[in-house]
């Protein structure tokens, strides 16, 4: 019976470990570009980008963040999850394959 005791007590007393925030932000893909083309984020924080292409006349048919060696296609009308944890403070920038159209995530 002490052991048990002893098991819930430190488990009462240890402290807890937050959970990295995960922040969830929609892009679109239109005429303009990406939308928002500027997203910033909490260093150690998760990123969930949903983005979704609206139209089919542009280069943006993919995302491609080549620092983070992600690339992910970009069907029209389909939402595409792209997730990232913020390392350095810093820039990371994307767009389309030819890199053409882009934007950023900045990391505080």
């Amino acid at each position: 019976m002490k052991s048990a005791t002893l098991v819930i007590i430190l488990a009462l007393a240890a402290p807890a470990v937050a959970a990295p925030k995960v922040k969830e932000v929609a892009v679109t893909v239109t005429a303009k570009g990406f939308e928002p083309a500027e997203i910033t984020i909490k260093r150690g924080d998760r990123l969930r980008l949903v983005v979704t292409r609206k139209v089919q006349r542009t280069c943006a048919t993919e995302i491609v963040f080549k620092d983070l060696k992600i690339d992910k296609a970009l069907p029209l009308d389909t939402p595409v999850i792209v997730e990232l944890t913020a390392g350095e403070r810093g820039e990371h920038r994307f767009g389309c394959a030819m890199n053409m159209i882009a934007g950023k995530v900045i990391v505080e």
